[in-house]
This record gives structure tokens, C-alpha cells and sequence, in this order.
């Protein structure tokens, strides 16, 4: 009977034992899924910033150079302006879905591998 009790005592030591390595494999992999997404994501959104910053110097060249044209810095600011504000509104109501799911597939394949 003690033999019994010591057999089950044991196998209860066994399946808490392999419930905290489940638990701590769980956490491991989440922690390694986690840091291949925040990693593959560092270099994209430093080349995005670098991006940015051209395209803002850009336009800023080319609304002053405009604004000479024109007679008034303003106008070339005003026509820059409007530029973006119809490239956004084409992209609201055209491109707006698929940009959407470029975006979710892309995070998808980023936690899946």
C-alpha cells in the first residue's frame, strides 16, 4: 500500500515538474516570436525614417521653389499641400483594403515564422 502512495506521490511530482517546464517552454517561445517580430521591424522603420525625412526635405525644396514661381511662398506651399491632400484622399477611397492586408499578412508572416 505505502508503495502505492509513494508511486503516486512521485507521478504527482512528475506532472507538476512537466506542467513548469510546459509553462516556462510556452513563455521561451512567445519571448523568441516576440523579439524575431520587434527585430525584423528596428531596420524597416529606420530606413522608414530616413524615408521621411527626404521626402519632408523634398517638399520643402519644392514648395519654395514653386512659391518663386508662383509669386508667393505660400502658393507653392498651398500647391504641395493640395498634392497630398488628393494623393490621401485616393488612397482613402481606392487603395485603403489592400493596404490594409499588405499590412496584416505581412505582421501575420512576421509572427508565424
Amino acid at each position: 500500500m505505502e508503495d502505492n502512495v509513494k508511486l503516486a506521490e512521485t507521478l504527482l511530482q512528475r506532472v507538476a515538474e512537466l506542467g513548469k517546464t510546459s509553462f516556462e517552454l510556452a513563455k521561451l517561445k512567445a519571448l523568441d516570436k516576440t523579439a524575431d517580430v520587434v527585430s525584423s521591424f528596428v531596420p524597416q522603420f529606420i530606413v522608414m525614417m530616413l524615408i521621411a525625412s527626404f521626402t519632408i526635405f523634398f517638399n520643402l525644396g519644392v514648395a519654395f521653389w514653386l512659391g518663386e514661381i508662383l509669386g508667393g511662398i505660400f502658393w507653392g506651399f498651398l500647391v504641395v499641400a493640395g498634392f497630398y491632400g488628393l494623393v490621401a484622399i485616393a488612397i482613402y477611397l481606392f487603395m485603403r483594403k489592400w493596404l490594409k492586408r499588405i499590412v496584416s499578412n505581412y505582421i501575420i508572416k512576421q509572427a508565424l515564422r
